[in-house]
């Protein structure tokens, strides 16, 4: 049964977090990926956090990001080019776009 279990398995028998780091990776990195709905599904509340919380430098210094993260250089691009857009807007910065 799946009592007190939160997300989909997305074909795994562990926990997924590497498989949503590396999309998120992939998908900060090259602005687009393609992969199925489902996984798409999970990836963009993940993604979104990340990107809302390199919005908020402001109260957050960089340090925090660059203790918790292994891809450092990311993280500063991230930080240093997205960061002054995203203060700008309240969020839904993914979209997902089914291909056939």
């Amino acid at each position: 049964m799946k009592h007190l279990r939160k997300g989909r398995t997305l074909g795994r028998k562990s926990v997924q977090e590497s498989l949503l780091k590396n999309l998120a990776k992939s998908l900060l990195l090259h602005e687009k990926i393609e992969t199925t709905e489902a996984k798409s599904q999970e990836l963009r509340p993940y993604v979104e956090r990340l990107i809302t919380r390199a919005g908020q430098t402001l109260f957050i210094p960089e340090e925090f990001f660059f203790q918790d993260s292994t891809i450092h250089w990311l993280w500063r691009r991230l930080l240093r080019k997205s960061a002054p857009n995203i203060r700008k807007e309240k969020g839904g910065y993914t979209r997902i776009i089914k291909t056939v």
